[in-house]
């Protein structure tokens, strides 16, 4: 069967709950029709580059797909017409990587790097911490 790797950016208004909900609707779709959901990876609420119908960010959310075209293009269609849908892409590749993509690998590293420094210096409110012996 081909592969197709597919993501699925919603809207930041949308509850974290709604899109679970809609990531479990697509993958339902998707085993209907005779294909297996390999991998599931949602990316969480990242910034877009640009607007997208007056969102700054969205919801990110991949799939890895090992299943005939059909049931990926009637997934395709129910988001198309899902109002908290703000863009789509599906690709056919030649074969599926099992390790973590480079989306998941991006946002593990910003937990790791938040876990270990704190705030990140180009967050709002962010303040440098007094060096020790320093004079006021």
């Amino acid at each position: 069967m081909p592969f197709y790797e597919h993501v699925f950016i919603a809207r930041q208004d949308a509850a974290q709950a709604q899109v679970d909900e809609l990531t479990e609707q697509m993958k339902g779709i998707i085993e209907q029709g005779g294909g297996k959901v390999v991998k599931l990876e949602a990316w969480g609420l990242r910034s877009l580059a640009y607007k997208i119908k007056k969102n700054r960010k969205g919801h990110y959310v991949h799939f890895a797909i090992d299943g005939p075209w059909a049931p990926v293009a009637e997934m395709e269609r129910q988001l198309k017409l899902n109002e908290d849908v703000i863009r789509i892409l599906t690709i056919r590749v030649d074969a599926l990587d099992e390790n973590p993509s480079a989306g998941m690998q991006a946002k593990q590293a910003k937990e790791r790097r938040d876990a270990k420094w704190g705030r990140r210096e180009d967050e709002p409110g962010f303040e440098p911490a007094a060096e020790e012996g320093a004079a006021p």
